[in-house]
């Protein structure tokens, strides 16, 4: 297959052999897309969640330090740990230029949500999604399956690693759901690593400042309120409810997907539709998800706002079906139970737990 365009919002356009079929799939799609005033900008929508978040802070913050010294603190820790992960999405439009038509006023927006608001760095979250949005599972390229703790193919698992690694590596289906607990440390900590470290990161010094007064304010209201034998336990279950919340939020999306090897190329519509997974749902899952329940449509078009990637789906589904392109939706059970199988057969060695289905095409010519 030829490597083809980039999509809106992700750069600049490179194209190889504009006239193959391939590059024509994706071009089709875009125009029929675009046609449908799917791209324009949802102001309404997103004011109000910008509007929003702020008040919801302040009430938040407000209700914290009336209740006072309490172990029903604990209960706050849920309702901030879904208010970070609600505006951690909300960052997340923004970081791909969904919300405004300016590239500058998106950035900010991103920097301002992610480092002020929810503590994680605009420039680190950058670096490392964009790699994941241009090659979504292909080995040596995706960071989103190159983690420590997890292994997501076999030749992860064969590793030199510490022996009790190798043994959690092994059991890594039924540590699954405690290490996701562990995300919102992940996170907080890669955020802070990055801005401190010499590799580049644009706004530096606004980064530097932003993480330090959410971080430095948060604990500082933490522990003004609370004892710290009770802090410690309100901040260890915000921090692990949080991480909990944003990694059921994104496991669903490729893991268990087919894995692309890295000297294998893909035409752009079907490296981003073969390797995503749509979860079915109501509305309601729309917003408990961000819109990452629309991963295929969201990968194909990144900066197509958040409330058009529903109706976006049934466009895209018909013609992936048109040109016998696989497109994967499930239920939000069947998802997980999709995950746990596929990182407990890599667990145990399994060779070829999940196959891309076009290398197999190939290799039966």
């Amino acid at each position: 297959m030829i490597s083809t365009t980039a999509p809106i919002g992700l750069g600049p356009v490179r194209t190889v052999e504009p006239r193959s079929a391939a590059v024509n799939d994706y071009t089709l799609l875009a125009h029929t897309i675009h046609e449908s005033g799917l791209m324009r900008r949802r102001y309404g929508y997103y004011w109000t969640k910008l509007i929003a978040v702020p008040l919801a802070y302040a009430g938040c913050f407000t209700l914290f330090v009336m209740i006072g010294d309490t172990w029903w603190q604990l209960m706050m820790a849920l309702f901030m740990a879904v208010l970070f992960t609600q505006t951690a999405f909300l960052g997340h439009d923004a970081a791909h230029r969904q919300i405004f038509r300016s590239g500058r006023w998106n950035d900010w927006m991103s920097l301002i949500i992610g480092d002020f608001f929810v503590g994680m760095s605009y420039g680190w979250w950058q670096h490392k999604h964009t790699k994941h949005h241009a090659n979504p599972n292909r080995e040596g390229h995706d960071p989103d399956i190159d983690l420590p703790v997890i292994s997501f193919s076999p030749a992860q698992v064969g590793q030199r690693r510490p022996r009790l690694l190798r043994w959690v590596l092994a059991h890594q289906g039924t540590f699954f759901f405690p290490i996701l607990c562990l995300e919102g440390v992940s996170l907080h900590a890669s955020s802070v690593r990055r801005v401190f470290s010499r590799e580049p990161i644009a706004r530096r010094p606004v980064e530097i400042s932003f993480l330090a007064v959410r971080t430095l304010g948060y604990l500082g209201v933490v522990f003004f309120v609370l004892p710290p034998g009770k802090a410690a336990a309100f901040l260890g279950l915000q921090l692990a409810l949080f991480g909990f919340y944003m990694g059921m939020s994104f496991a669903p999306n490729h893991k268990g997907m087919p894995l692309v090897p890295k000297d294998m190329k893909l035409d752009f519509l079907r490296r981003q539709v073969m390797m995503s997974r749509n979860i079915r749902g109501s509305r309601i899952l729309d917003t408990a998800m961000g819109g990452l329940n629309y991963q295929i449509e969201h990968h194909l078009f990144p900066s197509m706002p958040r409330p058009n990637l529903r109706r976006a789906a049934p466009i895209v589904r018909g013609y992936c079906a048109e040109r016998d392109v696989p497109y994967v939706e499930t239920s939000l059970v069947q998802s997980y139970a999709i995950v746990l199988r596929y990182i407990n057969r890599v667990g145990l060695g399994e060779k070829d737990p999940f196959a891309c289905p076009i290398l197999e095409r190939r290799m039966s010519i």
